[in-house]
């Protein structure tokens, strides 16, 4: 492991190399992840007892045949559906916001480059040439974020409608055997 106050310095190099603009960044990939993290939560801790206790409730109605029950049924999974997809779409937009961070950093770098041509003239490259490379980290940072941030968004959705067709198949429209005269 390295020592903690050198990573520190590097980290906060990178981020004086990348402008303010990475700061911005870092806050949308920390929401990000914290979104991400939250459904990741959900459906590994909350959602099976959610599950188990939606289907209790269905088994235990005696009506699941009826136009009402198959009305029931399905506002039911509605109702779960949504559950199952809350904030993915917050999280697909945070990931298409980032690389647009990261071209903010960038044009905001390259005006870094023309002030540096306007007082120095072009004849300063390597000047020049620092000021796009500090252009460029923004752009990466975003694309990074965004990169990690796909394949969860992709992988969320697909867990989530996974279980919600597991759902359905659980909730079947049928009747229950019919309860005996006099019997309790």
């Amino acid at each position: 492991m390295g020592d903690p106050l050198l990573l520190f310095h590097a980290i906060q190099d990178f981020v004086d190399q990348g402008g303010p603009v990475l700061w911005v960044i870092f806050a949308a990939c920390s929401l990000l992840w914290l979104l991400i993290l939250e459904r990741i939560w959900y459906l590994r801790v909350a959602w099976p007892r959610r599950s188990r206790a939606v289907i209790a409730q269905w088994n235990a109605r005696a009506d699941c045949r009826s136009w009402r029950a198959r009305k029931i049924r399905e506002a039911t999974v509605s109702e779960v559906n949504m559950q199952l997809h809350f904030l993915l779409p917050l999280i697909k937009v945070l990931v298409a916001l980032c690389p647009l961070l990261g071209l903010l950093g960038t044009v905001v770098g390259m005006i870094g480059v023309f002030e540096v041509i306007a007082v120095r003239g072009n004849d300063d490259a390597q000047a020049m040439a620092r000021g796009v490379y500090r252009a460029t980290i923004p752009t990466m940072a975003g694309l990074v974020v965004a990169l990690t941030g796909i394949y969860f968004t992709v992988r969320l959705r697909q867990v989530a409608d996974r279980e919600t067709s597991r759902l359905m198949d659980r909730l079947p429209l049928q009747e229950h055997p019919p309860v005996s005269p006099g019997g309790h």
